[in-house]
């Protein structure tokens, strides 16, 4: 009896340790489960929210410096902020916060004297902000403190505030020359007639030398700073100027340019190359409907992968957050206007008479061969995992993977027996080549001056307005990685207004701006399109280090001349 009495005791006890093994494994499981759902509920209502508010609401777990509900005025970790007018709640002042508290208004009327008052905003100051009216710091207090005005950026004390009332009007500030103020878009939707003579009358009261930006951010290029960069730019600038091209495309962000002053505007493109192509695809439509005059200049802050455009122009091979958005905005005001070639590749398919030749516009380069071969490898990899290349170092690893294996597999090989080419109408025999590259501007592959190579040998100077495209030929990948470290020179096989290439057969890569396909037994020319107004950034270096670059001035023409027009 003692035996089966102590069987039963420990049947109860193991089965007593599986209930709470089990209990302890499946309730934290549930609980998981169901909280996970409530965010994903509370997400959805709050997403809702956000879409019918005035203000520019975006929800964060963290805050990246101490933070004051500007409604209950407690301290929080966590809650909802205003990119444009820097308002912050906590989820059960949301909702107060965002009936009681006005948001930067994009339009709206002038005082009598046709100027602005200042649009304060309590709390949650710029770290080391200073006091317009005694010069000490604001915002060292740990409470909600000081007042902060979201157009000029001017902070002031709480007890300092009233000696600014009815004395001091708002000038915007710093970037007052860049901003669109809110009474000049509603003095334009008044207006009967709408001429460019009206625009620059009332663009007489923002000041000589008013240049207004827009900025065009790509959220999806480089390390996915673009909405970051789009709050920051709201904040400093009207939010009118600030367009986030995955909801708004360029051609309708660029219709802003016809209700402001003619060649006045400026366009702060940020994102990588293919975004650049983008808008100025758009800027030539905007030519051919008849808005010649209404033509903005483009500037680039260089998100993407390579970048060779914005190297070329000066703003180096890529933005990671350096340097604050103010600096940005001072880099737009002291940029030279340059010229820059855009050119027009069509494709035309052998045996397809009838159909209409694929036509493409090109601003750095178009290239057949391994590079070709690399970038459409590494294209199809991305469309299906695109979650994988949200960060520029893999992009770039990735891309080194597949010329690795190229220097293996060497696909392209005897280009020279499969492809006829003619620059200005002559045949040019080549050498046994693996790639021919076609170049607008000086870089070329992340930051390479292909043109230039090691640049120990004379070679033609290039400009980005001289009407010429640089045709050079590569051995192969290996080649390639050669030039880009400065171990090699390239095949200069010359210079053309006018480049023809015929594929005779089988299939190839090719690329026009990273933008690649695999192409059947074709006819390719390219031959000029248009000129568009760029930015240029000359007082840093790029990636090149100063000592480097001014040997190369040294012994040799710059590989990049540039232009400056007067406008």
């Amino acid at each position: 009896m003692s035996m089966e009495g102590e069987s039963d005791h420990s049947s109860r006890e193991d089965w007593t340790l599986l209930f709470w093994t089990l209990l302890a494994v499946v309730v934290p499981v549930i609980i998981t489960f169901w909280c996970g759902a409530q965010r994903s509920k509370r997400k959805s209502h709050m997403k809702d929210f956000f879409r019918k508010s005035k203000h520019g609401w975006h929800y964060t777990d963290l805050f990246n410096k101490p933070t004051y509900c500007c409604i209950c005025e407690q301290h929080i970790l966590q809650g909802a902020f205003c990119d444009c007018c820097g308002v912050c709640a906590d989820e059960t002042c949301l909702r107060r916060a965002d009936r009681s508290l006005v948001c930067k208004e994009i339009m709206a009327p002038a005082q009598a004297d046709g100027t602005l008052e200042h649009r304060w905003v309590r709390g949650n100051v710029p770290l080391c902000s200073v006091c317009a009216v005694c010069k000490e710091q604001c915002g060292n207090q740990p409470k909600l403190c000081d007042f902060r005005c979201v157009w000029c950026q001017t902070t002031v004390h709480d007890d300092c505030k009233p000696s600014l009332s009815g004395v001091e009007r708002c000038a915007l500030g710093e970037f007052r020359s860049l901003i669109i103020p809110p009474h000049y878009l509603y003095q334009v939707n008044k207006l009967r007639r709408r001429h460019p003579d009206e625009y620059s009358k009332l663009a007489s009261a923002c000041g000589s030398g008013w240049t207004p930006v827009l900025v065009l951010a790509n959220n999806r290029s480089g390390n996915n700073m673009g909405e970051a960069l789009l709050g920051e730019f709201r904040s400093v600038l009207n939010p009118v100027q600030v367009f986030d091209l995955s909801d708004l495309p360029p051609s309708k962000a660029l219709q802003l340019c016809t209700l402001l002053p003619p060649g006045s505007v400026r366009v702060l493109v940020c994102g990588g190359d293919g975004t650049v192509g983008w808008v100025l695809d758009a800027i030539d439509t905007m030519k051919l409907k008849g808005h010649d005059q209404f033509i903005p200049r483009v500037m680039i802050l260089p998100l993407g992968t390579g970048n060779d455009l914005s190297n070329s122009l000066g703003w180096g091979s890529g933005y990671a957050g350096e340097i604050p958005v103010e600096q940005v905005l001072r880099n737009v005001l002291d940029a030279e206007v340059v010229k820059m070639d855009r050119w027009k590749v069509q494709v035309a398919s052998k045996g397809l008479y009838f159909r209409k030749p694929k036509v493409l516009s090109m601003n750095n380069y178009f290239s057949v061969g391994p590079d070709a071969l690399m970038a459409l490898n590494f294209h199809t990899h991305r469309e299906k995992t695109p979650s994988f290349f949200s960060s520029r170092i893999i992009n770039k690893a990735v891309y080194f993977m597949y010329g690795t294996k190229d220097c293996l597999v060497q696909e392209c090989k005897d280009l020279d027996k499969r492809i006829e080419l003619e620059l200005d109408g002559e045949r040019v025999a080549l050498p046994s080549l693996e790639g021919i590259i076609v170049c607008n501007i000086g870089y070329w592959g992340g930051g390479c001056r292909l043109w230039e190579g090691m640049g120990d040998e004379p070679y033609p100077p290039t400009r980005l307005d001289d009407g010429l495209l640089e045709v050079v030929g590569v051995f192969g990948s290996f080649h390639c990685a050669q030039i880009q470290v400065k171990m090699a020179n390239p095949v200069r096989i010359g210079q053309a207004h006018t480049v023809r290439l015929v594929l005779k057969s089988s299939r190839m890569p090719m690329q026009v701006d990273g933008e690649p396909w695999a192409q059947g037994p074709c006819t390719i020319t390219i031959t000029h399109k248009t000129q568009a107004f760029m930015l240029y950034h000359s007082a840093e270096q790029t990636d090149e280090d100063e000592d480097e670059s001014s040997a190369s001035e040294a012994e040799s023409p710059a590989p990049c001349q540039l232009s400056c027009c007067t406008f």
